[in-house]
Protein backbone atom coordinates (compact mmCIF):
# COMPACT_ATOMS: atom_id res chain seq x y z
CA UNK A 1 0.00 0.00 0.00
CA UNK A 2 1.06 3.70 -0.88
CA UNK A 3 2.50 5.87 1.91
CA UNK A 4 -0.69 7.94 2.45
CA UNK A 5 0.01 10.20 5.72
CA UNK A 6 1.16 12.76 3.57
CA UNK A 7 -1.85 12.63 1.40
CA UNK A 8 -4.09 12.75 4.41
CA UNK A 9 -1.59 15.63 5.64
CA UNK A 10 -1.86 17.98 2.56
CA UNK A 11 -5.81 16.95 2.36
CA UNK A 12 -5.96 18.34 5.82
CA UNK A 13 -4.67 21.77 5.09
CA UNK A 14 -6.88 22.36 2.73
CA UNK A 15 -9.74 21.26 4.76
CA UNK A 16 -8.77 23.71 7.28
CA UNK A 17 -8.61 26.45 5.62
CA UNK A 18 -11.78 25.78 4.32
CA UNK A 19 -12.95 25.51 7.93
CA UNK A 20 -11.57 29.01 8.37
CA UNK A 21 -13.53 30.72 5.66
CA UNK A 22 -16.65 29.04 6.89
CA UNK A 23 -16.16 30.02 10.69
CA UNK A 24 -13.07 32.71 10.72
CA UNK A 25 -10.48 32.19 13.53
CA UNK A 26 -11.15 35.66 15.33
CA UNK A 27 -15.01 34.44 15.92
CA UNK A 28 -14.06 30.82 16.51
CA UNK A 29 -11.63 32.16 19.32
CA UNK A 30 -14.03 34.60 20.48
CA UNK A 31 -16.25 32.01 21.36
CA UNK A 32 -14.63 29.71 23.03
CA UNK A 33 -13.16 32.99 25.32
CA UNK A 34 -16.62 33.80 26.13
CA UNK A 35 -17.35 29.59 27.07
CA UNK A 36 -13.63 29.33 29.39
CA UNK A 37 -14.80 32.78 31.12
CA UNK A 38 -17.85 30.49 31.98
CA UNK A 39 -15.90 27.63 33.58
CA UNK A 40 -14.70 24.49 31.66
CA UNK A 41 -15.05 20.71 33.28
CA UNK A 42 -11.80 19.40 33.81
CA UNK A 43 -11.90 15.76 33.07
CA UNK A 44 -8.50 14.89 32.98
CA UNK A 45 -7.51 11.54 30.47
CA UNK A 46 -4.19 11.25 31.69
CA UNK A 47 -5.60 10.69 35.56
CA UNK A 48 -8.45 8.63 34.32
CA UNK A 49 -6.26 6.07 32.50
CA UNK A 50 -3.90 6.18 36.07
CA UNK A 51 -6.99 5.44 38.29
CA UNK A 52 -8.81 3.04 36.01
CA UNK A 53 -8.82 -0.39 36.50
CA UNK A 54 -8.17 -1.31 32.92
CA UNK A 55 -7.70 2.30 31.23
CA UNK A 56 -8.93 1.27 28.09
CA UNK A 57 -9.52 4.20 25.46
CA UNK A 58 -12.47 3.07 23.40
CA UNK A 59 -13.34 4.50 20.00
CA UNK A 60 -16.16 5.75 18.15
CA UNK A 61 -14.71 4.99 14.59
CA UNK A 62 -16.93 4.37 11.79
CA UNK A 63 -14.21 4.04 8.75
CA UNK A 64 -10.43 3.82 8.10
CA UNK A 65 -8.86 4.33 5.18
CA UNK A 66 -7.44 0.70 4.47
CA UNK A 67 -10.39 -1.02 5.22
CA UNK A 68 -13.10 1.50 4.35
CA UNK A 69 -16.77 1.19 6.31
CA UNK A 70 -16.39 -0.65 9.86
CA UNK A 71 -19.65 0.80 10.92
CA UNK A 72 -21.04 3.19 8.58
CA UNK A 73 -24.57 3.22 10.43
CA UNK A 74 -22.45 3.97 13.79
CA UNK A 75 -24.34 6.60 16.33
CA UNK A 76 -22.62 9.23 18.32
CA UNK A 77 -25.61 9.36 20.79
CA UNK A 78 -25.46 5.65 21.31
CA UNK A 79 -21.95 3.83 20.87
CA UNK A 80 -19.91 6.47 22.93
CA UNK A 81 -22.23 6.24 25.96
CA UNK A 82 -22.65 2.61 25.86
CA UNK A 83 -19.10 2.81 25.82
CA UNK A 84 -18.77 4.57 29.29
CA UNK A 85 -21.67 2.05 30.52
CA UNK A 86 -19.92 -0.87 29.90
CA UNK A 87 -16.18 0.24 31.24
CA UNK A 88 -14.14 2.67 29.41
CA UNK A 89 -11.90 4.79 31.07
CA UNK A 90 -12.03 7.29 28.09
CA UNK A 91 -13.49 7.90 24.89
CA UNK A 92 -11.40 8.66 21.37
CA UNK A 93 -13.75 10.07 18.79
CA UNK A 94 -12.44 10.52 15.06
CA UNK A 95 -13.42 13.37 13.88
CA UNK A 96 -11.90 13.71 10.22
CA UNK A 97 -14.27 13.02 7.80
CA UNK A 98 -12.34 12.56 4.16
CA UNK A 99 -10.49 9.52 5.25
CA UNK A 100 -12.36 8.11 8.73
CA UNK A 101 -15.89 8.74 7.95
CA UNK A 102 -15.78 11.09 11.22
CA UNK A 103 -17.06 14.72 12.42
CA UNK A 104 -16.57 17.55 15.00
CA UNK A 105 -20.77 16.83 15.60
CA UNK A 106 -20.01 13.41 16.59
CA UNK A 107 -18.02 15.08 19.95
CA UNK A 108 -20.76 17.71 20.28
CA UNK A 109 -23.31 15.21 20.48
CA UNK A 110 -21.66 12.41 22.85
CA UNK A 111 -20.51 15.30 24.98
CA UNK A 112 -23.51 15.40 27.26
CA UNK A 113 -24.37 12.53 27.16
CA UNK A 114 -20.98 11.41 28.95
CA UNK A 115 -18.94 11.98 32.14
CA UNK A 116 -15.56 10.43 30.74
CA UNK A 117 -12.96 12.19 29.29
CA UNK A 118 -13.60 12.66 25.36
CA UNK A 119 -10.05 12.68 23.02
CA UNK A 120 -10.59 14.23 19.55
CA UNK A 121 -8.50 11.86 17.38
CA UNK A 122 -7.30 13.94 14.00
CA UNK A 123 -4.37 14.87 12.27
CA UNK A 124 -4.02 18.77 14.54
CA UNK A 125 -1.74 20.54 12.28
CA UNK A 126 -2.93 23.89 13.19
CA UNK A 127 -3.76 25.65 16.96
CA UNK A 128 -7.39 26.18 15.10
CA UNK A 129 -8.51 22.96 15.20
CA UNK A 130 -7.41 22.96 19.26
CA UNK A 131 -9.90 25.83 19.70
CA UNK A 132 -12.52 23.49 17.31
CA UNK A 133 -11.78 20.82 19.98
CA UNK A 134 -12.61 22.89 23.10
CA UNK A 135 -15.80 24.52 21.31
CA UNK A 136 -17.42 20.93 20.75
CA UNK A 137 -16.28 19.31 24.54
CA UNK A 138 -13.60 17.24 23.88
CA UNK A 139 -11.16 16.86 26.89
CA UNK A 140 -7.22 16.14 25.17
CA UNK A 141 -6.39 16.01 21.55
CA UNK A 142 -3.87 13.96 19.53
CA UNK A 143 -0.53 15.15 18.13
CA UNK A 144 1.15 12.87 15.79
CA UNK A 145 4.69 13.13 15.92
CA UNK A 146 5.09 12.52 12.51
CA UNK A 147 3.00 14.96 11.20
CA UNK A 148 4.68 17.94 13.49
CA UNK A 149 8.34 19.53 14.32
CA UNK A 150 9.18 19.14 17.92
CA UNK A 151 8.34 22.94 17.88
CA UNK A 152 5.60 22.69 16.20
CA UNK A 153 4.48 19.91 19.45
CA UNK A 154 5.63 22.79 21.61
CA UNK A 155 3.48 25.55 20.67
CA UNK A 156 0.60 23.31 19.74
CA UNK A 157 0.58 21.77 23.57
CA UNK A 158 1.35 25.09 24.94
CA UNK A 159 -1.65 26.48 23.33
CA UNK A 160 -3.26 22.99 24.71
CA UNK A 161 -2.96 23.66 27.81
CA UNK A 162 -4.10 26.76 27.72
CA UNK A 163 -7.53 25.93 26.63
CA UNK A 164 -7.46 23.31 29.37
CA UNK A 165 -7.11 20.27 26.77
CA UNK A 166 -4.66 17.66 27.72
CA UNK A 167 -2.18 15.97 24.98
CA UNK A 168 -1.48 12.53 23.78
CA UNK A 169 1.55 12.71 21.86
CA UNK A 170 1.71 9.58 19.30
CA UNK A 171 4.88 7.87 18.13
CA UNK A 172 5.10 5.19 15.76
CA UNK A 173 9.28 4.68 15.59
CA UNK A 174 12.59 5.09 17.22
CA UNK A 175 13.40 7.85 15.24
CA UNK A 176 10.11 9.71 17.20
CA UNK A 177 11.84 8.98 21.01
CA UNK A 178 13.39 12.39 21.07
CA UNK A 179 9.71 13.98 20.76
CA UNK A 180 9.35 12.14 24.30
CA UNK A 181 10.60 14.83 26.29
CA UNK A 182 8.20 17.08 25.03
CA UNK A 183 5.52 18.52 28.07
CA UNK A 184 2.58 16.49 27.15
CA UNK A 185 0.60 14.45 29.63
CA UNK A 186 0.54 11.30 27.37
CA UNK A 187 2.62 9.07 25.48
CA UNK A 188 0.79 6.92 23.05
CA UNK A 189 2.80 4.65 20.81
CA UNK A 190 0.65 3.78 17.71
CA UNK A 191 1.02 -0.26 16.09
CA UNK A 192 -0.19 1.14 12.95
CA UNK A 193 2.36 2.11 10.52
CA UNK A 194 0.64 5.43 9.16
CA UNK A 195 1.87 5.36 5.94
CA UNK A 196 1.49 1.64 5.12
CA UNK A 197 -1.40 0.79 7.69
CA UNK A 198 0.06 -2.28 8.99
CA UNK A 199 -0.28 -3.25 12.14
CA UNK A 200 1.94 -4.79 14.85
CA UNK A 201 1.56 -4.78 18.34
CA UNK A 202 4.89 -5.71 18.48
CA UNK A 203 6.01 -2.03 18.36
CA UNK A 204 4.49 -0.64 21.73
CA UNK A 205 7.04 -3.76 23.42
CA UNK A 206 9.56 -2.59 21.02
CA UNK A 207 9.05 1.02 22.37
CA UNK A 208 8.38 0.65 25.82
CA UNK A 209 12.04 0.86 28.27
CA UNK A 210 12.92 3.67 25.60
CA UNK A 211 10.07 5.86 26.69
CA UNK A 212 9.92 7.86 30.46
CA UNK A 213 8.39 6.04 32.92
CA UNK A 214 7.18 8.99 34.23
CA UNK A 215 4.47 9.36 31.36
CA UNK A 216 1.36 7.65 31.22
CA UNK A 217 2.04 5.32 28.30
CA UNK A 218 -0.73 4.19 25.42
CA UNK A 219 -0.44 1.85 23.44
CA UNK A 220 -2.83 2.47 20.08
CA UNK A 221 -4.03 -0.30 17.44
CA UNK A 222 -4.25 -3.65 16.63
CA UNK A 223 -5.44 -4.58 20.25
CA UNK A 224 -7.53 -7.45 19.96
CA UNK A 225 -6.63 -9.76 23.10
CA UNK A 226 -7.26 -9.14 26.78
CA UNK A 227 -3.53 -11.14 27.36
CA UNK A 228 -1.83 -8.61 25.12
CA UNK A 229 -3.26 -5.80 27.63
CA UNK A 230 -1.62 -7.89 30.46
CA UNK A 231 1.69 -7.97 28.77
CA UNK A 232 1.58 -4.43 28.22
CA UNK A 233 0.98 -3.24 31.75
CA UNK A 234 3.81 -5.13 32.20
CA UNK A 235 5.80 -3.48 30.21
CA UNK A 236 4.71 0.05 31.62
CA UNK A 237 1.23 1.17 29.62
CA UNK A 238 -1.36 2.81 31.36
CA UNK A 239 -3.27 3.60 28.81
CA UNK A 240 -5.15 0.63 25.60
CA UNK A 241 -6.91 2.02 22.77
CA UNK A 242 -8.92 0.10 20.86
CA UNK A 243 -11.08 0.58 18.03
CA UNK A 244 -11.96 -1.59 15.38
CA UNK A 245 -11.98 -4.82 17.63
CA UNK A 246 -15.48 -3.21 19.26
CA UNK A 247 -16.81 -1.52 16.32
CA UNK A 248 -17.26 -4.45 13.58
CA UNK A 249 -19.20 -5.73 15.77
CA UNK A 250 -22.83 -5.54 16.14
CA UNK A 251 -22.84 -3.75 19.64
CA UNK A 252 -19.29 -1.87 20.21
CA UNK A 253 -20.39 -1.40 24.20
CA UNK A 254 -21.53 -5.03 24.66
CA UNK A 255 -18.08 -6.37 23.23
CA UNK A 256 -16.14 -3.68 25.71
CA UNK A 257 -17.71 -5.52 28.57
CA UNK A 258 -17.04 -8.80 27.39
CA UNK A 259 -13.40 -8.04 26.78
CA UNK A 260 -13.33 -5.73 30.53
CA UNK A 261 -14.40 -9.39 32.10
CA UNK A 262 -11.59 -11.61 30.38
CA UNK A 263 -9.83 -8.93 32.18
Amino acid sequence: MKDILEEIVAHKRIEVAEQKEQTPARKLYSEVERMMAEGVSKRSLSQALTVNDFGIIAEFKRKSPSKGWIKEDGKPEIIPLSYEQNGAAALSILTDEMYFGGSLDFIRKARPLVSIPILRKDFIIDEYQLFQARHVGADAVLLIAADLSKQEVRSLTSIAHELALEVLLELHSEHELDYADSDVDALGVNNRNLGTFVTDVQNSFRLASQLPQDKVLVSESGISNPDTIRLLREAGYRGFLIGETFMKTDNPGETLKNFISRL
